[in-house]
Order: C-alpha cells, then sequence, then structure tokens
C-alpha cells in the first residue's frame, strides 16, 4: 500500500496524452478517432476483406509467379 501511494505521482496516464494529442478532440464518440469511416458498416466489411485477402494471397500468387516462371 506504501508501494502504491509512492509511485502514484510517478505514473503517467496515457490517455490525458493521447486526447491532448487529437487535433478533432472528440472524445466518447467511437471512432472518431480513425482514418477512416464505420458509419457504413457494409462499406467497412468490403473494406476489411479487400484489405486481409490481399495480404493473405500474396504468398500464394508469389509461389504461384515462381513456379510458372520459366
Amino acid at each position: 500500500m506504501l508501494l502504491t501511494r509512492l509511485a502514484r505521482p510517478f505514473s503517467r496516464k496515457f490517455t490525458t496524452t493521447a486526447v491532448a494529442r487529437s487535433e478533432y478532440q472528440q472524445e466518447g464518440i467511437p471512432g472518431a478517432n480513425l482514418p477512416f469511416s464505420i458509419a457504413n458498416r457494409y462499406k467497412l466489411a468490403v473494406y476489411m476483406a479487400l484489405f486481409f485477402c490481399s495480404g493473405f494471397s500474396m504468398p500464394f500468387i508469389v509461389v504461384r509467379h515462381q513456379i510458372l516462371k520459366k
């Protein structure tokens, strides 16, 4: 208990620094600090599927290219 009292002034609060660095200062709004919109969930699902599928399929495409190369 004594250790927590001594360490309390030295602890850093990351939430306050993240809020201080925010450009828009919109607290409590989910997705307000994201670089893309999450309002349309179908568009978001398509974008996420394209993003993750492109990264997952790339090794298979590279292997196929190497096998078919003469």
